[in-house]
């Protein structure tokens, strides 16, 4: 993942309407998506999912200092899976920390440590045959953050099919409705329909009434659909990328000028 970065670039004008559209369609999306999640995992914010206590007024700090030790650790040993995994939990525990405390909204500050999380998880997984479900619990929800607030459509696809990657190895150690239910999830926003729904079946099995399951079956319904025309629109934007580029125009890499592609305009 890019680090944090001042420069916005655009790849195509999306003045007039076209760019009004454009955000008013992500913005619902970003919605959506979160209603999603909350119908499988609740209404819980980052801290909680994490286990850090808002009323730790120097977290992030502590946070940052923990991080500090353990790169100087991986200085001497580079692929420590033990210590990749470590500083991954340390650098979503500090942008954690630096979210709102009421809303869970990611500051700057705070993306860019989820950023550099998402660097060092991509790592731990490289160095490790035995991948940690808790580990890849706590990194899936921090790159789904991460898809919610990115500035351009390839980067929320990157940031969320990372996620479901994640999810997969805590729906395979953990398998349960919740689990499986946030994979497809994560698969469907991914576009991956064929593995959400081999998920969606997966997570039948372990609905306990017929109502869990009706109600799993619609929802999933209703956001594969959001999905489909999630990609639709990304699609679109691509097309005309590739349309400016063709007649050399220049631009802003983001399509949607200052609001975030996933985030509320």
């Amino acid at each position: 993942m890019a680090k944090k970065d001042g420069e916005r670039r655009m790849v195509f004008d999306t003045g007039g309407r076209r760019r009004g559209v454009v955000k008013v369609v992500y913005a619902i999306l970003a919605v959506l998506m979160g209603f999603s999640l909350l119908l499988v995992v609740g209404p819980a914010p980052l801290q909680e999912l994490f286990g850090i206590s808002n009323e730790v007024s120097n977290a992030a700090q502590q946070f940052e200092e923990q991080q500090e030790r353990i790169e100087v650790r991986l200085k001497k040993d580079p692929q420590n899976p033990d210590l990749l995994l470590s500083l991954t939990r340390a650098q979503i525990n500090a942008g954690n920390a630096q979210a709102d405390p009421e809303t869970g909204e990611l500051s700057p500050e705070a993306i860019q440590e989820l950023q550099a999380a998402s660097e060092s998880w991509s790592k731990y997984l490289k160095a490790t045959d035995e991948p940690s479900s808790a580990g890849a619990q706590v990194a899936a929800q921090a790159l789904f953050g991460l898809a919610t607030t990115a500035r351009t459509g390839p980067e929320a696809e990157l940031n969320i099919r990372a996620a479901a990657k994640a999810q997969e190895i805590v729906a395979k150690a953990r398998p349960s409705l919740g689990s499986l239910s946030t994979l497809a999830i994560y698969r469907l926003y991914s576009f991956d329909y064929k593995g959400a729904a081999e998920s969606e079946k997966e997570a039948k099995k372990y609905a306990s009434t017929k109502f869990e399951r009706e109600n799993f079956e619609n929802e999933l319904e209703q956001t594969s659909k959001r999905a489909h025309e999630f990609q639709k629109q990304l699609a679109e934007i691509e097309k005309e990328a590739k349309k400016a580029r063709a007649e050399g125009k220049a631009g802003v890499a983001n399509p949607l000028g200052e609001s975030n592609p996933l985030g509320a305009p």
